[in-house]
This record gives C-alpha cells, structure tokens and sequence, in this order.
C-alpha cells in the first residue's frame, strides 16, 4: 500500500549513497513497482474519494471561527487539507497515518530504487557552491540556505512543463521530478553551507558508500557512528507536523499559485527561519546552558526545581515545554530521550535535560527540549546551523504535500480578511 510506503520511507536509514534522502512520496524509476509508479496507480482512486468527499459533505460545516481565532493567528481554524501528517492531541504526530513509533522501512527493492534515483539526481551544480560563496561574510546560514535553493529554480520541470502547456491533470508528474531533483541535492546543500561558515570553505566530498544521513553527517565533517545515527534520527523525526505550522503552510500557500517547488520550498525556509518557528532548540540550550552556569554542569533535581519557579515567577517559560496542539510528551522527545539513554547516558546535558523531564510534568516537553543536546554531543555546535537541518528535515513533508496538492487539484488559496472596522460594525448591533 502506498501510503504506509510513504510514511515508511520517511524513516529509511538508507544503505546506499551519496545524496540518498528520506524522501516520502516521490519516487524512483523501475519495473512498476518504484514509487512514482504506485503514486500514478493511487492517485485516480484519491481524486475520486475527494470528488466523493465534496459530493457528500461539501455543504458541510467544519466549525465556527471566533474573533479570538481571526485576530491571534488563526489557531485551531480547520481550513486547508494536509494529506501527509496529521498532530492529535494525545498521540503526536501520524504522519500517512502511522505513528512515529510505527513507522517501518518498505521493502529492500523500493529503498533500494528511492537510493538509485535520488543518488542519480543529486549531483551539485558548481554555480550553487558560487552563489553560497558570493554572499556577504557573515552571512545567516538560513539566508544561504534559501538562496541556494532558489539558485537551482531554472532548471525547473515544473516551470518549464506549465510554460509549454501541460495539461492539469499532469502537474504532479513534474512536481514530482522537481522535487526528487531538489531533496537529492539538499544534504550537499547544507554541507556546503556548513563548511563555507564554519569550517573556512573547505568542502567534503560525498562517499558513495555512506547513505543519505550518514552523507550529510560526512560532508559536514563528522564520521562517528553514532553522529550518523543522530542524524538520521534528528531528520526523520522533524520532517513534517501538519499543514499549519509557518514553513509548511507557507510552502504550500505559495504552491498554490503554482509556483514550482524551488521558489515554494524557498518561501517555506523563509518561514522557517523566523524565530518564532525554527529556533525553538538554540532557545532552549540557552536556557540551559544559564542553569549550568547557575547551578553548576549536575544541578540537584531540588535546585532545578527551584530555578525553574524562579523562571515562571519572572514572567518567563521554560523553553521547550508546551506545544499549541499536544497535551502529552512530544513522541519526537521520546525517541530522542531513548536515543540518549542508549548512546549518551553520562553527557551533563542529557543529565540536564533528563532531570529538567522529571521536574516539570504540565507543560510536557516537546521536540525542541531535547534535539540540540544530541546536536550538542556530537559536535555540532554551531546554533545557527541548527535550522539548516531541520529545513533539509521539512523539505522531506512539504514537498511531498506539493505532490499531492497538484495530484488533488487543489486551488489557488484565498481566504477572506477583515479589518477592525468591520468586525467593529458587526457586533455592535450598527450597520
């Protein structure tokens, strides 16, 4: 079944080379039974379970909307259609309607095709190692990021298929190409990126015998074994979290104008970038490394405690802890704090963060309590790379959600605004 092929291929370790990605929906090319063919096979009875859904509820209400919900960012209003994820309040996050835990590598033949393909497509063109290169010193990471990607928009399928005239009920097979062509290519991207800010431009070349995080993890310039697993936990985990959150409704918003995936994903690590979405992990190690400095490297879980009141007695949070949607422990905290235990018990950060989970119980942590502590370990200590990751990370979801909002047919958004004089007039009993 496809769609527990695309839930599971999020999770591929990947044993086979350069470039390989965790790609989830788009595929490689076979004998029938590669991803892009399962896609095309599954695709006709999605459209008509969506014209069934129209038919049969179309007319339908899906809620109300308050003043509140139009005013703070409009939370909590079901207005757009997210086939790749799904975030329950209790269970975390579904993604193809399979929980983290669930999610399962597909078939030695269909791992093996993705790898083909995507180590096919992901060489780098030399004009994106000049753009990068190009940039001011100094320059933001994510701004790097951004421009690199929109360096490759030329060579566009997409762009160059809707010119010529393609027919709409074949945009996804180009969105398709573009965004196999633009994920393969996104651990080199980073890589590149790193090395340029970090490391004084010295670039790695990829090994071919590595897979896809293990890659990234290399081209970096990190060979530990364990670093590789890392990684290849920390970019499954943040590849998708529904349709509402900033960098995927901005990916999609744009996507629905039918800007290619280049310029859509651009606009999604745009979003991303903004500290209210994508630096939640360098908030919470700031406030972590200041307990360290207060506390000491092993704070007692009473004096942790006591820092933490002091905390919110300031009027402050503690970072990492709540979530808009979850009312239970993040599933992504989870699998990371299992991650800890086996691999970094003793490290005093994990120490923090382990005993920061005993103390506070409501809020519950989320993905971001823990992610920079592994990060940390390993050596990657540059905070400002850290949204680079989970970009590369995120690409994985909204791309896949491109796929298949061309495949749907869904539309050009346009939700209606208002403004206060308006809203003014309409509950003051006025006309």
């Amino acid at each position: 079944m496809f769609s527990t092929a695309l839930a599971a291929l999020t999770a591929v370790k990947d044993q086979h080379g350069r470039q390989r990605t965790k790609l989830k929906h788009v595929a490689a090319r076979g004998d029938g039974d590669d991803l892009k063919s399962v896609l095309a096979a599954c695709i006709p009875a999605e459209q008509e379970r969506l014209r069934g859904i129209k038919t049969a509820h179309g007319s339908k209400v899906l809620g109300e909307v308050t003043v509140d919900q139009a005013l703070g960012g409009m939370r909590a209003i079901p207005g757009m259609l997210w086939e790749v994820s799904l975030l329950d309040a209790e269970e975390g996050i579904r993604l193809r309607g399979h929980t983290i835990a669930e999610l399962q590598i597909p078939s030695n033949e269909q791992a093996d095709s993705v790898s083909a393909e995507l180590r096919r497509r992901a060489e780098l063109p030399d004009h994106v190692f000049r753009v990068i290169g190009a940039l001011p010193p100094g320059t933001h990471p994510m701004t790097q990021f951004a421009a690199a990607i929109l360096s490759l928009q030329p060579d566009s399928e997409f762009a160059k298929a809707y010119a010529a005239g393609l027919p709409k009920a074949k945009y996804w097979e180009p969105v398709l190409e573009d965004s196999l062509n633009l994920i393969a290519k996104l651990p080199a991207i980073a890589a590149a990126i790193y090395r340029h800010s970090f490391k004084g431009g010295r670039f790695i070349d990829p090994d071919p015998s590595l897979d896809w995080a293990a890659n990234l993890a290399h081209m970096m310039g990190f060979d530990d074994e364990g670093c590789r697993e890392m990684m290849r936990l920390y970019l499954t985990i943040h590849a998708d979290h529904e349709g509402g959150n900033v960098s995927a409704h901005a990916t999609h918003l744009v996507g629905s104008a039918l800007s290619d995936p280049y310029l859509c994903l651009a606009a999604g690590i745009a979003g991303l970038a903004g500290p209210l979405h994508g630096l939640a992990n360098q908030e919470v190690l700031k406030w972590m490394f200041q307990v360290q400095k207060q506390l000491g490297p092993d704070p007692t879980k009473e004096a942790l405690e006591a820092f933490v009141w002091d905390t919110l007695k300031a009027g402050k949070v503690v970072p990492g802890y709540g979530h808009a949607v979850l009312r239970t422990t993040d599933p992504r905290y989870t699998c990371q704090r299992e991650f800890a235990l086996k691999h970094l018990p003793d490290y005093p950060l994990f120490k923090l963060c382990s005993t920061l989970y005993d103390v506070v119980k409501n809020p519950f942590p989320n993905v971001d309590a823990h992610s920079g502590v592994l990060l940390q370990y390993y050596g990657i200590t540059e905070e400002d790379f850290y949204t680079v990751l989970f970009g590369v990370s995120r690409a994985l979801g909204v791309l896949a959600q491109g796929v298949w909002s061309r495949a749907l047919g869904f539309p050009l958004e346009r939700p209606k605004s208002l403004t206060m004089e308006l809203i003014e007039k309409r509950f003051s009993g006025h006309p």
